[in-house]
């Protein structure tokens, strides 16, 4: 199955692939997601080593004020949603859920800022639930190896869940990643060093 091949050769060319965001925590990582969008996961890490190590819990971000929030994250830009999105997760994971980030999907999206991609990130990285992540980079590169015909992150999740072995669900978008960063590019793939080239329609001319 050419799925299976294609994970079974990024596995080995990518076999350090991970998440590559800093957290100790469910809600570090919910955190850390939500300051990623439109902004490196490098960016993002500087930041948040600082952050959490002076406000590691939610308790501690339900007693800041919004402004002191603001200043802390002004460099991952967008910081006036982000920082609203934050406080009002960690209200709510504190009032609705003492403290304790929840473990299902219909619920964590339920949280403020935390939308199904962001709530996959937690679900499969942090507590142990195969979940397919949804990124610019899965969707680029699906769409590139036409396994998907589709920029609706709903339905790529849905297609990827038929082809893919469950056991491998969380480590695709780690994978996919790794590889739209480093060789497939957006729109300017090193198809001649890709090491998938052969298993993929558009390197084919079939585009």
């Amino acid at each position: 199955m050419r799925m299976e091949n294609i994970v079974s050769i990024l596995k080995k060319e990518y076999p350090n692939s991970k998440c590559s965001l800093r957290y100790e925590s469910s809600f570090q990582l919910l955190t850390a997601t939500i300051l990623s969008a439109q902004c490196t996961d490098e960016r993002v890490n500087k930041v948040t080593k600082g952050l959490f190590t002076k406000y590691p819990s939610p308790e501690d971000f339900v007693m800041l004020p919004l402004e002191t929030i603001k200043k802390e994250i002004y460099s991952t830009g967008f910081y006036n949603n982000k920082a609203k999105s934050i406080k009002a997760m960690a209200e709510m994971v504190v009032n609705s859920y003492s403290g304790n980030v929840p473990n299902t999907l219909d619920e964590m999206v339920e949280l403020p800022g935390v939308g199904r991609k962001t709530a996959n990130v937690v679900l499969g990285n942090i507590q142990g639930i195969p979940s397919i992540v949804v990124d610019t980079h899965v969707t680029r590169i699906t769409n590139l190896l036409k396994f998907v015909k589709t920029k609706n992150a709903v339905k790529i999740e849905s297609e990827l869940s038929k082809l893919i072995n469950k056991n491998d669900w969380t480590l695709f978008a780690h994978l996919l990643i790794d590889h739209g960063r480093a060789v497939c590019i957006a729109n300017r793939p090193k198809c001649n060093n890709c090491v998938i080239s052969n298993l993929c329609p558009s390197k084919l001319g079939e585009t």
